[in-house]
């Protein structure tokens, strides 16, 4: 599999974009990042998030310490002004609930190139605080490449949070990342179904870690298994 390389046009207008994203959240709000320590620079991984609204990908995405390949729905990119800055920085489409092999492919290649990944376990945006079950996915990125996954809770990032920012409110933003976490190897023997229900618990493991950083009005389905940070 040939190394993934950024092209030149995204290695120019992302870090242009970091920064106007970086100054806006600063001006509408009260950034607060905490963790910072646990990223694996230069390392691959895959870090995931909860996933409220359009405000997520942008605040994680700007406020890293290092630049991220990033996956997004595929509905968004034709959205006036929301799919233009998708495609400024070069965000991968993914088209949700379809099997998409190519896409399958890039995310390899991306990691197995030494480049960190984030995605939404979700699979989309929630609109409320409370997360929603993953899908299975991120396992299966992990099964194949042996990356670790790396807990990231994202907190104020609501709906509402434009409309209470022009209000003057200057609502809070927090990114509390977690320590980076090994998930249990599939078994090999495993087929079918149990295969598919060993990917799902491995997913599920990403997300409590999510839920044990986040707040308990956030943690949704993950309320009962949340795994506070050691």
């Amino acid at each position: 599999m040939d190394e993934y390389r950024v092209p030149l046009r995204f290695r120019a207008s992302r870090p242009i974009l970091r920064a106007v994203f970086r100054g806006l959240f600063h001006i509408l709000g009260r950034v607060t990042i905490t963790g910072l320590e646990n990223v694996p620079l230069g390392q691959p991984y895959v870090a995931a998030v909860n996933h409220v609204s359009i405000f997520d990908p942008p605040l994680a995405a700007s406020f890293w310490p290092e630049t991220l390949e990033i996956i997004g729905a595929a509905d968004v990119f034709a959205k006036p002004g929301q799919g233009q800055l998708l495609k400024w920085y070069g965000v991968t489409p993914v088209h949700r609930g379809d099997y998409d092999r190519a896409l399958i492919d890039w995310v390899l290649r991306v990691i197995r190139s030494g480049k960190p990944l984030l995605i939404a376990p979700e699979g989309g945006r929630s609109h409320v605080t409370a997360m929603r079950r993953a899908k299975p996915g991120i396992a299966y990125m992990i099964e194949e490449t042996r990356v670790p996954a790396l807990p990231v809770a994202l907190v104020g990032t609501t709906d509402d949070f434009w409309q209470r920012a022009r209000r003057g409110e200057k609502p809070g933003l927090e990114m509390r990342i977690g320590k980076p976490l090994s998930l249990p190897p599939i078994e090999e023997a495993a087929r079918g179904a149990a295969r598919r229900e060993s990917r799902q618990r491995n997913a599920d493991l990403v997300m409590s870690h999510i839920a044990g950083l986040l707040p308990e009005e956030y943690r949704g389905v993950y309320a009962e298994s949340a795994i506070a940070p050691s």
